[in-house]
């Protein structure tokens, strides 16, 4: 990694969009199905069998984990590697094994190119950020050798 790098290590980098979206678009829906059910009649609530909100349950369960998924990307620069987690994959590079990183126009997340010839999405740099995409992209680069 070179040292003339502005950038205090580690660094890590996160969408700020995406997490807005997850995070209020999950209060919301969890706002909206307690409020529902909660709007029902006593009588209606008792129709509901064990089984259906063992199914509602699972399903608000599996909504929730879709949410912490795209809220938790991140990508961390530390002074030996690159560790970019996507949803619940994480990986992790070496310094030298980063060639570059690309996000072309209207591309919805940076690309990194590697040495072996493949590529590694990184959510954590969102194109919908705007300016923050294109800083974070900038300081990025600054630590490729």
């Amino acid at each position: 990694m070179p040292a003339d790098s502005d950038l205090t290590l580690p660094h890590t980098w996160r969408p700020m969009g995406v997490r807005m979206a997850g995070i209020v678009g999950c209060a919301f829906l969890f706002v909206v199905c307690a409020a529902a059910w909660i709007a029902f009649p006593p009588h209606i609530r008792d129709l509901f069998t064990l089984y259906e909100r063992a199914t509602m349950i699972f399903l608000g369960l599996l909504v929730l984990a879709c949410f912490h998924a795209l809220v938790r990307c991140r990508a961390t620069a530390t002074e030996q590697k690159l560790v970019v987690v996507n949803g619940y994959k994480k990986r992790e590079f070496a310094w030298a094994e980063v060639v570059a990183v690309t996000m072309p126009r209207g591309a919805p997340w940076a690309v990194i190119d590697l040495s072996d010839g493949e590529i590694c999405k990184v959510m954590a740099i969102q194109g919908s950020d705007g300016t923050r995409a294109r800083k974070a992209i900038t300081e990025l680069r600054t630590l490729i050798p």
